[in-house]
């Protein structure tokens, strides 16, 4: 069917409404519509390019990663997400955007919409502190946590055998790296070494970000 901007965009609004972000945002369904109906505008301007032309992104200022994982699946799939046991307790606020992002007044935003979005398998087994230059210097932005569980949540079809994908845009001060992979037969939420390249995991990137 011919890309209906308008038409995705509704649909991925449903989508969350259907998977329980208002309650789990604290908000009743009429609210969480009106907070991401200001981005209805904009998504009806972006042309179809890409591996996903856009994603509707809900931040942890709204909904934590912890509760938005295991709503996960894959394609096909029942088996819900889940959070790598290497992610201790209280790890996944600590990860942040890398100040390459230029999030500005995106930092505390609780939702936006991410563009023109890439998976990134040309960068398998590549290790990830080689690849991010690379995208930088495409005028590119890799993906932060927040982003990679919209991106599954919308696009589940992008995580698949062998083609899955790195977080470089979040990161915690030290050598880790976020990922999304698939285990047990379900999406799961891990990290892997900054200097270590995987032939399984690419490293994904978008073009830009909108807000309302």
């Amino acid at each position: 069917m011919p890309f209906d901007p308008a038409h995705q965009f509704a649909s991925q609004v449903d989508r969350l409404v259907e998977l329980g972000y208002p309650s789990l945002s604290g908000l009743d369904e009429s609210s969480f519509r009106q907070l991401l109906e200001p981005l209805a505008e904009p998504a009806a301007a972006v042309e179809e390019r890409d591996d996903v032309p856009f994603v509707v992104v809900v931040t942890r200022e709204l909904v934590r990663p912890d509760d938005t994982v295991p709503l996960l699946r894959l394609v096909g799939g029942s088996r819900p997400g889940v959070v790598d046991r290497n992610h201790a307790e209280g790890d996944l606020a600590t990860y942040h955007p890398v100040p390459e992002l230029g999030f500005d007044g995106l930092a505390s935003a609780r939702a936006y919409l991410l563009t023109g979005i890439q998976r990134g398998e040309e960068f398998c087994n590549v290790r990830p502190e080689d690849a991010l230059p690379v995208i930088l210097g495409r005028g590119r932005t890799p993906l932060t946590i927040d982003e990679g569980i919209a991106l599954v949540t919308h696009a589940p079809h992008l995580l698949e055998k062998n083609k899955c994908f790195m977080l470089s845009g979040s990161r915690r001060g030290d050598r880790r790296v976020p990922a999304m992979w698939i285990s047990e037969r379900a999406p799961k939420l891990g990290w892997c070494w900054d200097g270590n390249p995987h032939t399984w995991l690419g490293v994904a990137s978008a073009a830009g970000r909108v807000a309302a």
